[in-house]
């Protein structure tokens, strides 16, 4: 008898254990509802301090980077923007080796700037590994995140620093209508431990998701309206019987009907890119000034609404627009290197209710005639005075 209670007190000491290693509070690594990624492929881009001062003025609080620079890092301190950070695809397989070369990793790159006030909210493992083409990078993404998540936890920082991984369109066998998403075959196998452990730690699913890249594939089949959040037939799920006047909420709801069928239905989707470009090359269909605008402005207005989709009506949408500026240097077709909504200068590229750090020459006139008045005036005060 008194074995018998040894054993069961064992037994729940253990599952008090492995219960309190994923409970309790787990890091939350978005405010609000929209956000910008910050990519630093070019050799034009203003300082780090500078673009804090421009994400202050434009009350943009969420941002994610490519890497973990130490220069940006140090420019975050104190400001309350919350960032999240990349593990590159090139430290995978180190990463996963072991614990503590993950635990050097984030002694180096997150914890000296979480001390010091930097608010790093996240950290993605790796980007759009599963789908991709190196396919070894699908074995060690799993261990990878588990290393950078256990690290983080031996720190005391796991309730602050979510760990995740983003993904792309290529994960999914097909996605239309939405309901009918479901994770290629040979994803799956990958895919659904992965799952697993976000869902044992609280964290989300990222999906990068551009209604500019399924327009520019299929621009004679689909409307443009529907991709621009304008007025449109939109589409009718026959199987949900929804219907949705907006891409967008269509490739969100995929990712929803998608993880249902793996088995988590209850796993919220975050977008971690999703923007359009203002410029492309000859066969980049829809890639304009005009079209950039309307989708980036819409979508602004779209999330400001707090709202859900209609397949998860509950379920806040949450997005980051990809980007903070162009990226000159970036390899590929012409569009690659324009979706910034901000010029080099810190001006606008395109308005889509966003304030820049430059003065437009209209602004800057008004400003000067108001000075001139200004100092006239002063003037006039001091011989006013003298002459008294």
């Amino acid at each position: 008898m008194k074995y018998s209670r040894m054993v069961h007190s064992s037994f729940f000491l253990s599952l008090l254990f492995a219960f309190s290693i994923f409970s309790s509070q787990t890091a939350v690594a978005f405010i609000g509802t929209y956000g910008v990624n910050y990519g630093r492929i070019a050799d034009n881009l203003p300082s780090p301090l500078a673009v804090v001062t421009l994400l202050k003025a434009a009350k943009i609080r969420n941002i994610r980077i490519y890497d973990a620079d130490h220069s940006v890092l140090r420019a975050f301190r104190n400001t309350g923007i919350e960032i999240i950070v990349g593990l590159g695809n090139e430290f995978l397989k180190d990463i996963s080796v072991g614990e503590d070369r993950a635990m050097n990793w984030v002694k180096e790159n997150v914890e000296p700037f979480i001390r010091s006030g930097t608010k790093i909210s996240g950290i993605a493992v790796g980007n759009e590994i599963l789908g991709g083409t190196t396919i070894e990078l699908w074995e060690v993404l799993l261990p990878a995140a588990k290393n950078v998540y256990y690290a983080l936890r031996r720190l005391g920082l796991h309730t602050m620093v979510e760990v995740s991984s983003p993904h792309s369109e290529a994960v999914f066998a097909n996605s239309y209508p939405p309901s009918s998403c479901t994770f290629r075959d040979d994803v799956v196998p990958f895919m659904k431990p992965l799952l697993a452990f976000f869902w044992q730690i609280g964290s989300p699913f990222y999906i990068n998701a551009y209604p500019f890249l399924a327009y520019k594939s299929d621009s004679s089949h689909i409307d443009l309206n529907y991709a621009h959040f304008e007025h449109s037939d939109g589409i009718y799920d026959a199987k949900t019987k929804l219907h949705y006047d907006n891409m967008f909420d269509s490739m969100v709801d995929a990712s929803y009907a998608a993880l249902e069928k793996a088995g988590f239905p209850k796993m919220p989707v975050i977008v971690s890119e999703t923007g359009w470009a203002s410029k492309g090359d000859a066969d980049e269909a829809g890639a304009t000034v005009e079209n950039a605008r309307t989708y980036n402005r819409n979508l602004i207005k779209r999330l400001k609404k707090r709202k859900g989709t209609p397949y998860r009506p509950n379920m806040l949408a949450r997005a980051y627009v990809f980007a903070l500026f162009n990226e000159n240097l970036k390899p590929g077709p012409t569009s690659e290197r324009n979706f910034g909504l901000f010029k080099p200068d810190g001006s606008i590229a395109y308005d889509i209710g966003f304030t820049g750090l430059k003065y437009s020459s209209a602004t800057r006139c008004r400003l000067g005639t108001f000075l001139n008045v200004l100092v006239s005036a002063f003037v006039f005060m001091l011989l006013l005075l003298h002459c008294l």
